[in-house]
């Protein structure tokens, strides 16, 4: 697989508590070997799946903290971190 992730992504990890930017950098190291391991609660967002024609997904980074990403084929595109707000994008 390949991983990349969206300008949208860096720049709201940036603005991130240096804690849960750690806690996305453990989730990663998980997600790299299955991104559908159950400590991840990984989901479809259907709302977001039907808006952009394709699956996105989402995984629980910490209580209300997702990060929301696309596979397409042997790329895995992170495409927005945040709230469940960010479903509503």
């Amino acid at each position: 697989m390949r991983y990349v992730a969206t300008e949208t992504f860096w720049r709201k990890f940036y603005a991130l508590h240096s804690h849960q930017k750690e806690l996305v950098r453990e989730k990663f190291q998980i997600f790299k070997v299955d991104p559908f391991d159950s400590r991840l609660g990984t989901h479809k967002i259907n709302s977001l799946s039907a808006q952009k024609g394709k699956t996105v997904r989402s995984v629980v980074i910490e209580g209300d903290l997702r990060a929301v990403f696309v596979i397409d084929g042997d790329l895995v595109t992170t495409i927005d971190i945040g709230s469940h707000a960010i479903y509503r994008t």
